[in-house]
């Protein structure tokens, strides 16, 4: 077909010149923006005599190889009557593709519960930097005072740094009930009133606190603090939704003083004898699982959980665990602020990073090879989306045989008793978390994930057929 006819047939399967708003060539791909994803044949392209491949990113990438490239997007130019531009083809665009995959796999799996787990994230994260800066905080001045025999109690410039780290969590509550109610639509310092009734006997200073009272309907004592960060998260939420139904029916005139003063006092009252029991329950449940997979399954739980973790994170469900980390490195928490669940998780990248290396040196293509060498590095210090996205995902059997040999890292960090003391970072940079004393456990640990996913991939996992259809050469 000559450069002129697969540029006409090009742009009648892009639906139209209407639909064209850019072109570019890159040393193999026609890159082109459409206004419309929904008007462009992708299955039709394929098939066109002289395509070598499609790319569906931010731009459709029509693959035509070197030279030819350059004569049909000069063609396809001059019909459209856009200018053709030129972008740089580096390192096969794996980010490109991850994240163009990454959108895919998000929209696939696009339901209820996954959203709804996405507004439980986004609550938590804003506040991340917080955790992080307080946990390693807390690690740290643990390891002074247990080797100094807390030779610095009285310094005032240690008491500081100290308060730091156990302020963020005393008053943790307060900041996840602002966030949970400004992520559901309402107002954040109201939110921030529910989550001050989660603070402990320590910091509240409440009434309600100093002495015995007996709650409704079970005649129990309350309790100040119940339930945490959790029934902060539900008070949030819950102050969020009674906000914008009060104000559904205020009048505009009285909106400004009565539906505030409304939320917090029936939010309150509702919150304390019914939200905060239900915050108790799921609080104490999380840590009851959590000691039961830990404690009672050892070593099988750590398979369990790093094998399993990486399917969550592909469709979103990872989301759920936010909140649970945040309780375990809290440091007035049953676990003193240790945080032994996310050492065995951090191996299923371990896993991802030892596939790549076995699909690296059983392919002979030359331009997988080169996706896969661009995405390694960056997965061993921590950050495994472009690998995981980019090249296991899509070819099904590699992210299967990774994840069940990050198991065997799992299985390591169990028998090790590794702990965290923050959360933020995976891969080499899990070791300036871990608990002080284990470094060397930790590196053993994601050893073995490396060697589980590399042997399982290279005996299991391979299938050069598969890697020539989803990456073909230009």
């Amino acid at each position: 077909m000559k450069n002129t006819d697969l540029a006409k047939k090009l742009l009648e399967l892009l639906g139209g010149t209407d639909n064209i708003c850019s072109n570019a060539v890159c040393m193999t791909r026609l890159r082109v923006g459409v206004k419309d994803r929904g008007a462009v044949k992708a299955e039709q392209i394929k098939t066109v005599d002289g395509v070598l491949g499609l790319v569906e990113a931010e731009t459709i990438q029509i693959v035509l190889g070197p030279g030819a490239v350059t004569k049909v997007g000069s063609a396809f130019s001059d019909i459209t009557g856009i200018p053709l531009g030129s972008v740089s083809d580096d390192s096969d665009d794996i980010a490109e593709i991850a994240h163009a995959n990454k959108k895919a796999q998000k929209t696939k799996h696009d339901k209820p519960l996954q959203r709804g787990l996405q507004h439980i994230a986004n609550v938590f994260v804003p506040l991340l930097p917080g955790i992080i800066s307080a946990g390693l905080i807390n690690g740290i001045c643990n390891v002074i005072d247990y080797q100094t025999a807390s030779a610095f109690a009285t310094d005032w410039w240690y008491l500081t740094i100290k308060t730091i780290g156990w302020g963020l969590f005393a008053f943790l509550p307060i900041f996840v009930g602002m966030n949970a109610a400004k992520e559901f639509k309402g107002t954040a310092i109201l939110g921030g009133i529910g989550g001050a009734f989660c603070l402990g006997t320590s910091v509240s200073g409440f009434p309600l606190a100093s002495q015995a009272v007996a709650m409704p309907f079970t005649n129990s004592t309350y309790v100040v603090g119940v339930g945490g960060i959790i029934t902060a998260l539900l008070m949030g939420v819950f102050f969020s939704w009674l906000e914008r139904s009060i104000r559904k029916i205020m009048p505009n005139l009285l909106d400004t003083f009565f539906t505030p003063l409304l939320t917090v006092i029936i939010g309150s009252l509702v919150a304390v004898v019914f939200l905060q029991p239900v915050g108790a329950w799921l609080t104490n449940t999380i840590y009851l699982a959590m000691d039961f997979v830990y404690t009672k399954l050892g070593a099988l739980g750590g398979y369990i959980l790093s094998a399993g973790f990486l399917p969550l994170v592909s469709v979103g469900l990872h989301q759920a665990l936010t909140p649970i980390h945040a309780l375990l490195n809290n440091p007035t928490g049953p676990t003193a602020g240790i945080n032994y669940l996310l050492p065995i998780l951090m191996m299923a990248g371990g896993g991802q990073v030892g596939a790549g290396l076995a699909l690296y040196l059983r392919s002979k293509n030359k331009r997988f090879k080169k996706m896969v060498m661009s995405s390694v590095p960056v997965a061993i210090l921590g950050v495994g989306e472009p690998l995981m996205y980019a090249i296991t995902l899509p070819l099904g059997r590699p992210f299967i045989t990774a994840c069940l040999g990050a198991g065997f890292g799992g299985i390591a960090a169990s028998l090790f008793h590794l702990g965290a003391v923050s959360q933020g970072v995976s891969g080499l940079f899990g070791l300036l978390i871990v608990q002080p004393g284990n470094q060397i456990h930790y590196l053993l640990a994601m050893i073995l994930a490396y060697v589980g996913g590399f042997l399982l991939t290279w005996f299991f996992g391979f299938d050069e057929k598969r890697i020539e259809e989803l990456y073909p050469e230009a």
